[in-house]
């Protein structure tokens, strides 16, 4: 029967999992949907032949967009101005003493930091939609074919409300997913956009493998790159330290005792997940993104060189964007997971790390263990993100596919496939239960 009930046959019985598989699905045909809305004043050509010409750096905005930013549409920006905000508030949160204290009062403190970062979302996604509306109207192509028609207020009033409203809405659509979807709305959001561009990609490349512009070797070893890279992300991401814990015996009603319990504390290698590259390429985006509009300005011209380095497969650009890459790990790390506070719920429940007392001494090994896992973590991430980034630099890859995106690709997959596995184990416990209950009754 429980073979039965996880299988396709029984699928139609979990009604709650079929709603929310439905609900995430209807969330990313309007994201994809929204994709298509554009911005009124811009010339659909000239925009994405200036997104092809300018080179890796605006192929990767465009791809995390899903081809919006191309189209100009009104989800041109994503979530990147959520995440930014995300790690503005994140930072204070563990800076500023009010709001660590926030952070300590549990729902009510984080809906307080949740309204923090929807505002700051806002005013960054306001920023930024004025810089490209602004920048956009100097921009043109060759044949002297400007991107935007008409100029002006008006074409920079509509761009600013456009984009900040549509990436509000992205961000509430995040939120919904998350609370009556499967898996990390915004996440899912990111995901969508990079699978999107997908099969044109294939198609591309294997157009240009027929007409001999890309040989075939190159072909069959970017798949075989693509293979091992996601074998090795899965292995990474289920990877775990158990640290093993004995729990003392206790002694029940009428004098009788129990025998020693023994448990293990979990963590994984990369505890992290897709934060650090997101929040990384986030990062690094913005200002080069900044540097790109604004490059050809008059006494701006530093920022030609500034745009330059900080394009994929560039060396400053990749020093940067690991070193981010480690940094955030860490920085994450040490939000989600607490040790003191780990180390006192054990010693709460009588739990100890065999040869370490109780207290602050099993604070700090599990702080120095998880330092070091944290450290083959971000390495691991820096091989993943950038080495892939390396090869399609060297052999001239049509289309921008780099580690980052696999990265979040794999591990978005896995967490939606966890959940899906957690809700199907979780209705099988409710119908035993009910079973149960039926019998007794």
């Amino acid at each position: 029967m429980a073979k039965q009930g996880t299988g396709l046959a029984g699928f139609g019985k979990f009604t709650e999992l079929k709603q929310r598989l439905l609900f995430t699905l209807g969330a990313m045909v309007v994201f994809r949907l929204g994709s298509f809305i554009p911005i009124p004043g811009v010339n659909p050509e000239a925009m994405t032949r200036m997104i092809e010409q300018g080179g890796g750096l605006l192929s990767m905005f465009n791809m995390f967009s899903g081809g919006a930013l191309a189209r100009f549409s009104v989800f041109a920006l994503g979530v990147v101005p959520y995440i930014s905000a995300s790690i503005v508030v994140q930072m204070l949160g563990s800076i500023l003493p009010s709001w660590q204290q926030l952070r300590k009062e549990g729902a009510s403190g984080q809906r307080i930091m949740t309204k923090y970062t929807r505002w700051g979302t806002v005013g960054l996604a306001a920023f930024q939609a004025f810089g490209i509306s602004f920048a956009l109207q100097k921009q043109g192509i060759s044949g002297g074919i400007a991107v935007v028609y008409s100029p002006g207020f008006g074409f920079i009033f509509a761009s600013v409300v456009g984009l900040t409203a549509g990436t509000m809405f992205l961000m509430w659509v995040g939120e919904q997913i998350t609370e009556r979807g499967i898996g990390n709305g915004i996440s899912l959001i990111i995901f969508a956009g990079i699978v999107s561009g997908l099969p044109g990609a294939i198609v591309h490349t294997l157009s240009m493998a027929q007409n001999g512009e890309l040989s075939v070797l190159k072909v069959l070893m970017v798949i075989a790159i693509i293979v091992v890279v996601t074998a090795f992300v899965v292995f990474m991401e289920s990877a775990q330290r158990r640290i093993p814990v004995n729990y003392a015996r206790r002694q029940g009603s009428g004098g009788r005792a129990y025998q020693n319990q023994t448990s293990h504390l979990p963590l994984k290698i990369n505890m992290s997940g897709v934060i650090p590259p997101i929040f990384a390429s986030s990062l690094i985006m913005f200002p080069a993104t900044a540097a790109t509009w604004f490059s050809s300005a008059q006494h701006f011209s530093w920022l030609q060189a500034l745009t330059t380095a900080l394009t994929p497969g560039e060396p400053i650009y990749e020093i940067v964007f690991g070193v981010l890459i480690i940094l955030f790990a860490f920085f994450y790390t040490a939000i989600v997971f607490n040790a003191p506070e780990t180390a006192d719920n054990l010693k709460r429940s009588g739990a100890l790390i065999p040869g370490i007392r109780p207290g602050k001494a099993t604070s700090d090994y599990i702080d120095s263990v998880l330092t070091r896992l944290t450290g083959v973590g971000a390495i691991y991430l820096v091989l993943v993100c950038l080495v892939p980034t390396f090869l399609q630099t060297a052999w001239n890859v049509p289309f921008y596919f780099g580690g980052t995106s696999l990265l979040i690709v794999v591990v978005v997959v896995m967490d939606f496939s966890a959940q899906v596995r957690a809700h199907l184990v979780s209705h099988q416990y409710e119908s035993l239960l009910k079973k149960a209950n039926l019998r007794r009754s």
